[in-house]
């Protein structure tokens, strides 16, 4: 299992970003959460099988329609502790 510590930057916050991630990450089979940043950028720890973790990272570099990603910066982290993504 690989888990991620993923922020993410633009125009991420009122536009359904998170509600997305977390549909997106559950189709995809991975742990983890999402939630927003008091900066106005998302923070989210994703984990799983890599080839799924990056998957997600993938279209996270687009998002939902209204989004607009500028940039992603992520760290290895530990994994989250119990199963399932959801939103905070």
């Amino acid at each position: 299992m690989q888990a991620r510590l993923l922020r993410i930057e633009g125009r991420v916050q009122g536009v359904g970003y998170r509600d997305w991630m977390v549909r997106e990450a559950q189709r995809l089979g991975l742990d983890g959460w999402v939630r927003n940043l008091m900066g106005g950028g998302v923070e989210a720890l994703v984990a799983g099988d890599e080839a799924a973790v990056q998957a997600l990272l993938t279209l996270c570099r687009r998002g939902p329609l209204l989004a607009r990603v500028d940039a992603i910066t992520e760290e290895f982290a530990p994994p989250p502790q119990g199963q399932g993504f959801r939103r905070r």
